[in-house]
């Protein structure tokens, strides 16, 4: 990855600023973009990174994030609000609900519209675990993280010769879990860990070194890669 440049939608926390960690060690320039202020700082102080603040369910700021970022051989969006998402049917209002499918499948699409990559390069989005293994009360986050796989498979045929590709994490140990799960989080984690057949919760780092993996092939378009510790088998 020495002298790519990459964008990382979502850089600045979790998953994100694991895999920018990762990149920026190789020599790549790295963009990273997200609407906290605060993070974006931090990551910028802590990497070195460019940082763009930028909601990617807006698209004019989309347009001005590509504007601003120029050339790019990888875009990686990592970006979700979970917000309110996980709530049993009946109590799952409409404006969560859009919410969600804004974040994880409009937001995407509406990145890899305005930020081209050059032939070769690769734009990976992030599934997830709920696509597989829905849980009750989380209808919506089953639907965006399926509705993902299409949009790749779709993508990568439009797109190519440029890769489009998802990564498909489990259950990760990143701040997300302090908004779906709250007060729960811990006990709800040490629970899976002791059902994954790995023994163990997802780190960041995990995840980052998957979407390197798809980023580095040549040879994977229009793919979702499962990083979940075992989780769809059982």
């Amino acid at each position: 990855m020495k002298g790519s440049r990459v964008l990382i939608v979502g850089g600045s926390s979790g998953m994100g600023l694991a895999l920018a960690d990762l990149l920026v060690a190789e020599g790549a320039a790295v963009t990273v973009a997200g609407r906290r202020a605060d993070r974006l700082a931090a990551a910028a102080d802590r990497l070195g990174v460019a940082t763009h603040r930028a909601d990617i369910t807006r698209e004019d700021d989309v347009r001005a994030m590509a504007a601003a970022v120029g050339r790019l051989d990888h875009v990686v969006v990592t970006a979700a609000d979970m917000t309110g998402a996980y709530r049993p049917l009946a109590e799952l209002g409409l404006p969560a609900a859009q919410a969600v499918l804004a974040s994880k499948v409009l937001g995407p699409w509406l990145v890899a519209r305005h930020c081209p990559v050059l032939a070769g390069g690769s734009i990976t989005f992030t599934s997830g675990i709920a696509a597989y293994r829905p849980a009750a009360g989380g209808s919506l986050v089953a639907t965006a993280n399926a509705a993902l796989a299409g949009l790749v498979r779709a993508l990568a045929l439009e797109l190519a010769p440029a890769r489009v590709n998802a990564v498909s994490p489990g259950w990760v140990d990143t701040p997300i879990w302090e908004v779906v799960a709250g007060e729960a989080r811990t006990e709800g984690l040490a629970a899976m860990a002791a059902r994954l057949p790995v023994g163990r919760i997802g780190r960041p780092a995990d995840i980052a070194q998957a979407f390197r993996a798809v980023m580095d092939n040549g040879f994977i378009t229009g793919s979702v890669l499962q990083v979940d510790g075992g989780h769809r088998l059982f």
